[in-house]
């Protein structure tokens, strides 16, 4: 029997703003689109964290025996600077500024895009489609729109009448807004657009002389709006009607209404069951921005080659510090927090190692089966990775409390611990168990041998100040000395 017959899965559905059961539209099968990047400039530590919320979420459904066919496209037309409708394409205007074609901009941070999910162990989604490989879907779209009486063309570029389509519907409802307050705290347009109304956006936009980004078109030779491609490239894999919609909380608005409206206005019905918006991540308090300064890149991380951090950290302990907190929380990133992080994942690893080396027993004395539901019932609390992450820590204590023979399990319960813990680390969470390679172990077993060697000869010539130095400095390295009748050991 698939695992998700036995499990009740609650998701918090931007668009009720209420947790709801999930039900599939067709049983066993999950169709899931996740706005991607627009990829003119290096991928961001927020992109970063909106992704690792849905490679969750995806991992959750695969593990519960879902078949999932999950979408998340790349940006690479269409985007115009601060998500307007008038001014210049971000991908355009970085190729200007680097004198590259486009296309060179493109592929060069869509690498970079692959390699840092790559290093943070991401799952590759099952299509991931760009914008400039469906001008024809959307192109299509657009002709749709203007035949239902929705959308008009104006000087070759062609927008969406948001007023006459609220007449019918509500656009505004997945970001709590009216049409109303929105056209009343708005200026005139005093001529300068070619727009019905201010809340219009752009379907297609005509291309001026000098923009290098362009197609031909019934319209002008130009290019699609930012919005269009979503409904666009969602429909064509996932259908008219389909499971999950997910991005950034940012999105919401205008992104995500826009996308509604053009599906409802294209199919005449609700494109999409459970909309799902990631939270922002702030760093040392403040909103991250280049412009300040107060900004890391993810590569900065595991490097150390930033001003921010301590010292470099893996990117398991950095995914780690991430799932610390709920994907609809805020989460703020500084070196006190990932440095807890670290320790708190390195114990979790030490666990993992320790309990392939526990035998079974003939009896068990701690509760497995209520011990694992409660993993379940973190997960289908809308994905709460905390709560996990504190069930999991429950299992390390079980582990200690094995291994020091004080509780037992059978080998059925055992077994079934075991994999349990192995399935929401790895599986689930996605960590990986990046240990020290022999070589560098065999050193620095030496280097500490070396060490006790010294503390051991300045206690014979009671000289305790370097003893206890030798014996603090190690500590602060996170490698305590423990003396006993046999000697002196160390453990990390």
């Amino acid at each position: 029997m698939p695992l998700y017959k036995s499990q009740t899965l609650k998701i918090y559905n931007s668009l009720s703003g209420e947790k709801e059961t999930f039900t599939p539209i067709h049983e066993g099968n999950v169709g899931m689109y996740v706005c991607g990047p627009t990829v003119y400039s290096n991928v961001h530590l927020g992109n970063v964290r909106t992704f690792m919320s849905f490679d969750i979420i995806f991992r959750y459904f695969l593990h519960l025996d879902y078949k999932v066919r999950y979408v998340r496209n790349i940006t690479d037309v269409g985007h115009i600077v601060d998500d307007v409708d008038e001014g210049e394409d971000k991908i355009a205007k970085k190729a200007r500024l680097e004198q590259l074609e486009p296309m060179e901009v493109v592929q060069r941070y869509t690498v970079d895009f692959h390699d840092i999910l790559n290093a943070f162990n991401f799952l590759p989604p099952s299509i991931e489609p760009t914008a400039t490989g469906h001008i024809i879907e959307q192109i299509e779209i657009i002709k749709t729109i203007i035949d239902k009486g929705i959308g008009y063309e104006a000087n070759g570029s062609v927008y969406f009448d948001v007023v006459k389509f609220n007449k019918t519907n509500h656009y505004g409802r997945l970001s709590g807004r009216n049409i109303e307050d929105m056209l009343t705290n708005t200026r005139d347009l005093d001529g300068q657009t070619d727009k019905r109304n201010p809340q219009d956006f752009a379907l297609w936009k005509k291309a001026e002389i000098q923009h290098i980004m362009r197609w031909p078109s019934p319209w002008s030779d130009g290019f699609p709006g930012w919005h269009l491609e979503c409904t666009a490239m969602s429909t064509k894999y996932l259908g008219n009607h389909f499971d999950i919609h997910g991005g950034g909380m940012d999105l919401k608005f205008p992104h995500h209404e826009c996308e509604i409206a053009q599906n409802e206005a294209c199919t005449g019905q609700t494109p999409v069951n459970y909309w799902l918006h990631a939270n922002m991540l702030t760093l040392n308090g403040k909103k991250m921005a280049k412009s300040t300064g107060n900004n890391i890149l993810p590569r900065e991380i595991l490097t150390g080659e930033n001003t921010i951090l301590s010292k470099a950290f893996s990117a398991s302990v950095a995914r780690f510090f991430m799932l610390q907190a709920h994907y609809r929380s805020i989460l703020d990133f500084s070196d006190d927090a990932i440095v807890a992080a670290e320790k708190g994942y390195k114990r979790l690893m030490e666990a993992m190692n320790s309990l392939k080396e526990i035998n079974a027993g003939s009896k068990s004395t701690i509760n497995i089966p209520a011990w694992k539901q409660l993993c379940y019932d973190a997960m289908n609390d809308d994905f709460n990775t905390p709560i996990l992450i504190a069930q999991l820590f429950e299992g390390v204590r079980f582990i200690n409390l094995l291994k020091e023979e004080k509780e037992s399990l059978n080998a059925d319960d055992l077994d079934c611990f075991a994999k349990i813990m192995t399935a929401f680390v790895f599986d689930v969470l996605g960590l990986e168990d990046e240990k020290v390679s022999d070589s560098t172990n065999d050193k620095l077993q030496g280097t500490v041998n070396m060490l006790i060697e010294m503390r051991k000869q300045a206690r014979e010539n009671k000289n305790f100040a370097l003893s206890d130095q030798i014996r603090d400095q190690l500590i602060t390295l996170g490698i305590q000395l423990k003396d006993g009748k046999e000697g002196t050991t160390f453990s990390i």
